[in-house]
């Protein structure tokens, strides 16, 4: 009887380390990455933008907001928020609490889908079903019907009120030290929330440099900044894949991105023109699936410096 039951046992025990290791210590493990961009004109001064995304800030999640408030500590040139900042109704004013500090820089910011609704469970094994089906939000689901609504106009009106710039649809221009920054946003793509045709026409001759800005890096997104020649977008949404296999990565992105370009610096071409494309793993998770697995949760301090 030890022999019929010691294999599945095991098994079992392995799964709930596991489980005990993505929940207890890895969702939690906040990290920092830094990475250099040469997107710059020549001869610009390099800029230090801060991107955070998919906080998913759930009541009491006190490790979190000391880390968040944290960051402000590393006094960047600028702050770019791409969204997800909530998995709890109740959550706005933690949310404020741990990016005020932050909310000291200059600043912008678009949302996600789940700064609108608040979060159901799913069975994670969807994700993969819809990825075969090439079914992603309500990009090929039915709407959604008798969801949560979060107070996400509460986060707009304080982010306003800060002096971030809201992006949703809209251009808006920051000055960093006499530098004239174009950031070009748009709304989810997740939802189906994008209006790419309301900022077409890529970026101003009047800005010493321009960037693209959305949370969902969905593909007819990331063709139209890189087509309207964007040296750089940035975004969110993929949490890295969240539960990935070790030596392999992810297996989702919730999105039509490839897997290749679930997280970090990468490249998207389009119509012959090419652009940096960066995708933050994030740092929070649904409150339904509070786990990750080779996939720490992060924020990332960019440096953007001179084209080589």
């Amino acid at each position: 009887m030890h022999a019929r039951y010691g294999v599945p046992l095991g098994i079992t025990a392995a799964g709930a380390a596991g489980l005990l290791y993505a929940a207890g210590f890895e969702a939690r493990s906040f990290r920092l990455r830094r990475v250099t961009v040469p997107v710059l004109p020549s001869g610009m001064r390099p800029l230090r933008v801060l991107q955070v995304s998919d906080i998913h800030m759930v009541s009491g999640q006190r490790k979190k907001q000391r880390w968040l408030r944290s960051l402000a500590g590393l006094r960047p040139d600028f702050v770019i928020n791409t969204g997800d900042n909530l998995s709890d109704p109740e959550g706005v004013p933690e949310v404020l609490d741990s990016l005020g500090p932050l909310m000291e820089f200059p600043g912008a910011y678009v949302f996600g889908s789940n700064d609108y609704y608040g979060p159901v469970f799913r069975n994670p094994a969807r994700y993969l079903l819809e990825k075969v089906q090439g079914r992603h939000g309500l990009n090929g689901n039915p709407p959604a019907v008798g969801v949560v609504h979060n107070p996400w106009e509460d986060l707009r009106d304080a982010f306003d009120a800060a002096g971030w710039l809201n992006l949703t649809n809209t251009r808006g221009t920051l000055k960093i030290e006499g530098v004239s920054l174009e950031l070009t946003g748009l709304d989810d793509p997740h939802i189906k929330r994008d209006r790419y045709e309301q900022v077409a026409g890529g970026p101003s001759d009047s800005a010493d440099f321009s960037m693209g800005v959305v949370h969902a890096p969905y593909l007819r997104i990331l063709d139209a900044f890189t087509a309207d020649a964007y040296p750089l977008i940035l975004a969110g949404h993929t949490h890295g894949g969240q539960l990935c296999i070790p030596f392999y990565g992810a297996l989702v992105t919730n999105c039509d991105l490839d897997t290749d370009r679930v997280k970090g610096l990468s490249t998207h071409t389009a119509e012959g023109r090419t652009s940096y494309l960066h995708v933050s793993a994030g740092c929070g998770t649904n409150r339904y699936t509070p786990v990750r697995f080779a996939c720490p949760p992060e924020a990332t301090l960019l440096t953007l410096v001179g084209r080589e």
